[in-house]
């Protein structure tokens, strides 16, 4: 089985766990790197900071504004009626450390094993929800892409004809269109948000697959059954759906892993040349663009690129098993 043949292959599965492990980890930041208790005790009642918005004045402070759980006399006030969890980085993406002695960035120590950039944020953290953001962004924009491409090249493939004609014609002069320079006049216009660049990026990269689909379609159309389907009077979307769509999603699922690990560096690219996300994103091209700013700081540098090299590598090695369990000539 196909299963059998991934599982076989060594590189892709010990690619496939450790990845999952990753990002298993990072659907969790909340809970493994934040500025706010897990679990909170005071005066007999549970509290949970993570998931609540708790006022200064509820833990004897005097302001109606979100507590700060580092606040000497919030703390000093749990701890004498009750205790909070914090969890095991005490900093979120965007915490800034004020109690560091040491200009930013500062190098690693126990406070901060990977140091913090440029501003003061813990590297770890923004790694641990980086990584998330950049998951979800490939994963959305992975998903919806392939969908627009497979019924676009679905269309051309098993019509053919003038219809094929006119948009493979289509989608020649949209490929040929600058990417970057629309993308710079957007962000001209409009703040870049995470929707905002979503859409963008999904108007470039649904002809990825359009392609290889139109192509199956054309080769599987001239099979047996698929005339003998259209001769007992099939519909043409049963025909689509239930007999060439199946073949052609074989040789398409393949790709998957390469177009995501595309979609990371579409958006870590356009963070670093600023044209993405603002810095109240943990951005994975934010960190890279700091460790070209500063060079006498190594550890932002290393730290991105082995997070980015690995990402990069693992999705390349699943996809390429993926890819080898999918090939039948392979046993």
């Amino acid at each position: 089985m196909k299963i059998d043949r991934y599982v076989r292959n060594k590189r892709a599965k010990t690619a496939l766990l450790v990845l999952g492990f990753v990002l298993l980890l990072s659907l969790f930041a909340e809970i493994i790197a934040n500025d706010k208790p897990i679990l909170l005790k005071y005066q007999g009642e549970y509290f949970f900071p993570i998931a609540k918005v708790y006022t200064d004045a509820r833990f004897g402070g005097d302001f109606p504004t979100e507590a700060n759980y580092k606040d000497s006399l919030i703390v000093q006030n749990i701890q004498k009626q009750g205790y909070m969890v914090m969890p095991l980085i005490k900093f979120s993406y965007n915490t800034v450390d004020y109690e560091l002695n040491q200009p930013f960035p500062a190098p690693p120590s126990w406070r901060h094993p990977l140091g913090t950039d440029e501003e003061g944020r813990d590297i770890v953290a923004r790694l641990l929800y980086g990584i998330r953001l950049s998951f979800v962004f490939a994963l959305v924009l992975t998903f919806v892409s392939s969908v627009i491409g497979i019924f676009i090249g679905a269309v051309q493939g098993y019509f053919g004809g003038k219809i094929d004609i006119i948009l493979q014609r289509f989608i020649e002069i949209w490929d040929s269109m600058p990417q970057m320079f629309v993308l710079i006049i957007v962000a001209s216009v409009f703040v870049p948000t995470f929707w905002s660049l979503l859409i963008i990026l999904l108007f470039f990269s649904w002809t990825e697959l359009t392609g290889m689909v139109r192509a199956e379609f054309l080769r599987v159309r001239q099979f047996e059954y698929v005339k003998a389907a259209k001769a007992i009077g099939v519909s043409n979307f049963r025909i689509i759906w239930r007999h060439i769509l199946p073949n052609a999603l074989v040789t398409t699922v393949t790709f998957i892993p390469f177009i995501l690990a595309g979609g990371i560096v579409a958006l870590t690219a356009l963070d670093f040349l600023g044209l993405g996300l603002g810095h109240d994103y943990p951005s994975l091209g934010d960190l890279v663009r700091q460790g070209k700013d500063n060079l006498q700081a190594p550890w932002i540098g290393l730290s991105i690129f082995f997070v980015l090299s690995f990402t990069l590598t693992a999705l390349i090695f699943i996809g390429e098993g993926v890819r080898d369990a999918m090939d039948k000539r392979k046993r």
